[in-house]
């Protein structure tokens, strides 16, 4: 099941697919596609968009337990109330609430934890994310 949250310039989305193989992820300005193999099981998602993303910003990457997918928004700084486009409530897809924030609430202390977030994720996948302000690139991972 995916799970997902906001950030003022990105929406990440995780599914939770533990030895995943032939990951393939699509990017476009409205939408993108998630497919892959796990032990038993194929899936596939393709995900109408409730706003525009760059696509050749947005990025993912493979862990042994999850692909994490860093969808860089074309307006920044506009919240989404919902991943998709469509407003209805999906079995497959779950907000995650651990990662989630009120944007009332942002303070700098949050966003220097969403500058670890953002490192952690660059050594995790190396050169499948973004770059992201304010985040120290370490070589030789």
């Amino acid at each position: 099941m995916p799970k997902w949250y906001d950030r003022r310039d990105f929406v990440f989305v995780e599914f939770c697919v533990e030895d995943s193989k032939d990951v393939h992820v699509q990017f476009d300005k409205s939408k993108f596609e998630f497919s892959c193999v796990s032990r038993r099981d194929k899936y596939y998602n393709d995900i109408e968009l409730f706003g525009e993303i760059d696509p050749k910003q947005s990025k993912h990457s493979r862990t042994d337990r999850s692909v994490q997918c860093c969808l860089q928004k074309a307006e920044v700084g506009k919240p989404w109330p919902r991943l998709t486009k469509e407003k209805a409530k999906f079995k497959w897809l779950s907000v995650d609430f651990n990662n989630w924030r009120d944007w009332d609430d942002d303070s700098d202390e949050d966003m220097s934890s969403f500058d670890n977030f953002s490192e952690m994720m660059n050594n995790m996948g190396g050169d499948d994310l973004p770059d992201f302000d304010g985040a120290e690139e370490e070589k030789g991972l």
